[in-house]
């Protein structure tokens, strides 16, 4: 079912390239025949048209805008429609004015605690400043929350799934991607026992994630038990993007407001090894108890109300944490979206943790299609002495994608990044661990999509246990890992360079 949307996803793509090129070959066509004692007003006027929006984009210096650039250039007819279609952030859309002003309102919840910020400052004088962007972005730092870290998909589901089984009062669950299957079906039966309890349960989904399911009969079947269901984005509302851009790509589920998981694992077979679509597939999470729950919380909450459509009027105090567990360091839930641009916290955290890298750094990501000014990042800490890891998939859920992760192993491999790739299948997993001190589990991949075009969230913490056992899982990871040399990489077939070299300029719409 998931290759098979995959492939549709890409059939689409293709597709609306090729009407593209065709209404760019019609419109010359008609031009040169019918019109042309006015050709050369029209496409002096594509030709203005097509300026006055490179002038806008040139403004910002980011590989995203200059792709945009080059299209718009040499295509004005098919460059104007595709940058219509995928190419424009609409910060002061609708959705994203929803999103800004619940933020606002969600904030109320849970007062500034500064005294939890100066305790970090005496703890980790050098980490402290990412929290403190992170707080700048209206993401509190809590205490009192024990933080668990799951290195596979099926120790975490086992360990939700029972968890849900406990649940007396609520039951939060924010999913890009449901499959039916085992996971789904277990976690289902879990949910029409604890909804004949009345216990409130609601199930945030992404239409284009959940693309294999028929969402009818989807919220017909739960809405009779009394789950509420709410599909973010609806494709059939949104077919001016394609639906490709602006995805909820967030995973989360809450219990009681007192236990939270965030991470890369969807429900799906596939995330728990019980089919194999990519060989072994390696994902991670965190599990929150206490305090710090409510960051995850609140962000369920503001994408619920967006989706739903309607102001807030519940008093949401009743969902905060009831329960205060011994300090296990400290943690800070966070999200990002295009409601935020140009502000980027989730690229800004990882730019931060990097920069302030003393000893190491180690990075795992699906997708390695960093920013230039990320790469300069990870380049120039190499350089400084910073031992700098990063392990991506040795084998590829998407072809085109690796092709683009394989042309970006140069420039860091160049400057003394260790680049490896995981060979018994696909790694899932979103992490960053620095220095003993900081780590970052979430949704965010390093690409475009997750830095500037979907909704992400993810959980920074430092000094508790999670770091170590985030440190310790990479190390055990590395020994299934091949590092990729530069002489290896230059060694490529000359084909594949070019591939590569081709694909890196689309590398912001893959």
């Amino acid at each position: 079912m998931e290759a098979l949307k995959n492939n549709s996803q890409a059939i689409v793509r293709a597709l609306t390239v090729a009407v593209a090129v065709i209404l760019q070959a019609i419109t010359m066509v008609l031009v040169g025949r019918y019109l042309h004692e006015y050709a050369s007003w029209a496409y002096v006027l594509l030709e203005i048209i097509s300026f006055l929006l490179v002038f806008g984009l040139i403004n910002d210096q980011e590989s995203y805008r200059q792709f945009w650039c080059v299209i718009v250039l040499v295509f004005p007819v098919t460059g104007l429609f595709l940058y219509y279609m995928w190419g424009r952030r609409r910060r002061n859309s609708k959705t994203h004015i929803m999103i800004r002003d619940t933020e606002a309102k969600m904030r109320g919840y849970a007062p500034h605690q500064p005294e939890v910020m100066e305790e970090l400052q005496e703890l980790h004088p050098y980490k402290v400043q990412i929290a403190r962007f992170l707080e700048s972005e209206g993401f509190n730092m809590y205490r009192h929350t024990s933080v668990k870290y799951f290195p596979l998909g099926e120790e975490m589901l086992d360990a939700m799934i029972e968890d849900l089984k406990k649940a007396k009062k609520c039951i939060f669950l924010d999913y890009f991607i449901i499959s039916d299957g085992v996971i789904w079906q277990r976690v289902k039966e879990v949910l029409l026992e604890k909804a004949k309890e009345g216990i409130d349960i609601r199930l945030l989904i992404d239409d284009f994630g959940c693309l294999g399911i028929n969402t009818t009969e989807f919220r017909n079947e739960l809405g009779k038990s009394g789950i509420r269901l709410a599909v973010f984005a609806p494709i059939h509302k949104n077919v001016d993007r394609l639906s490709f851009n602006y995805r909820n790509h967030q995973k989360i589920t809450i219990v009681d407001g007192n236990i939270g998981y965030c991470g890369g694992i969807n429900l799906a077979d596939e995330y728990a090894n019980i089919i194999n679509r990519f060989g072994h597939w390696k994902d991670t999470a965190f599990r929150l108890e206490g305090e710090g729950v409510w960051g995850l919380t609140s962000i369920f909450l503001e994408m619920w109300e967006v989706t739903m459509g309607y102001e807030i009027t519940t008093d949401y105090s009743v969902y905060m944490p009831t329960v205060k567990m011994p300090n296990d360091g400290f943690v800070q839930p966070f999200c990002d979206g295009p409601a935020n641009n140009p502000n980027n916290p989730a690229e800004d955290v990882y730019t931060h943790i990097i920069n302030k890298a003393r000893d190491y750094v180690y990075i795992t990501t699906p997708y390695l299609v960093p920013e230039r000014k990320m790469v300069e990042d990870l380049c120039r800490a190499a350089r400084s002495g910073v031992d700098v890891k990063i392990i991506v998939p040795h084998i590829y859920d998407k072809w085109y994608v690796y092709m683009v992760n394989v042309a970006n192993y140069g420039p860091l491999i160049a400057n003394g990044v260790h680049v490896y790739e995981y060979m018994p299948g696909f790694i899932h997993s979103k992490t960053v661990v620095c220095d003993d001190e900081c780590a970052i589990c979430g949704t965010i991949n390093m690409d475009y999509r997750s830095f500037y075009l979907h909704y992400e969230c993810g959980v920074f913490t430092c000094e508790s246990s999670a770091v170590a056992d985030i440190r310790d899982d990479i190390h055990e990871t590395l020994k299934q890992c091949q590092e990729i040399y530069l002489d290896e990489w230059q060694s490529r077939p000359w084909y594949e360079q070019i591939i590569q070299w081709v694909l890196r300029l689309f590398a912001p719409i893959l």
